[in-house]
């Protein structure tokens, strides 16, 4: 009596499967990643608008108040939380805030905010310069009747500055050199001098 035997069936992935596998795997990620670190870049910018956009309303209700506008961060009362990957300057020159330690320094004289080096190193910490569209932080008229201010960051760590600036005033940018703003730019709206993330 012949016993039947069964037929041993290999179950699993062959080599070629397995390869277009993991081709396919190697095209998406080659998609996905770039958009991703730009997706990441784009929402670190958002701290500069919300924190231009900050400075703004505190300005706007200084004015209201006083009849002027200020360059001083302690008087307006911009204070930023910590984290902040963006330097802002309220004037072209003066002293700036420094963020550098656990703790932070009290202080009305400050015209601007470093970037919190305590976070996140020297590397990032930005000194004051005019923008790609030529903004410059600081106040026009007198009295003063226009304030203008700058963010400056570098948020993807290579040797382009993010800038963004606002102003009280509607402003007009001509296109050209590293200026990436829009022509027309309403009071009270960031706008992007130089971007960082499509450089």
């Amino acid at each position: 009596m012949e016993i039947p035997m069964k037929k041993l069936v290999q179950k699993g992935f062959t080599l070629i499967e397995l390869m277009i596998v993991v081709a396919i795997i190697g095209i998406l990620a080659a998609i996905a990643i770039p958009n991703f670190i730009k997706f990441q870049a784009r929402s670190k910018q958002s701290e500069a608008k919300a924190n231009l956009k900050a400075i703004f309303t505190a300005q706007k209700a200084f004015y209201q108040e006083k009849d002027r506008f200020s360059t001083l961060t302690g008087e307006v009362g911009f204070e930023p939380e910590r984290n902040n990957r963006y330097a802002y300057f309220l004037a072209a020159t003066g002293t700036i805030e420094p963020r550098t330690g656990a703790t932070l320094v009290q202080a009305t004289t400050f015209t601007g905010v470093a970037v919190d080096t305590f976070k996140y190193g020297s590397a990032l910490d930005q000194t004051y310069a005019a923008t790609a569209c030529t903004s410059a932080a600081g106040l026009l008229g007198t009295p003063a009747t226009r304030f203008d201010a700058l963010a400056l960051g570098n948020i993807d760590a290579d040797t382009t500055v993010d800038q963004w600036s606002i102003s009280s005033e509607s402003r007009t940018f001509t296109a050209g050199g590293n200026c990436t703003a829009d022509a027309n730019n309403p009071s009270g709206e960031p706008a992007n001098d130089q971007n960082d993330v499509n450089l």
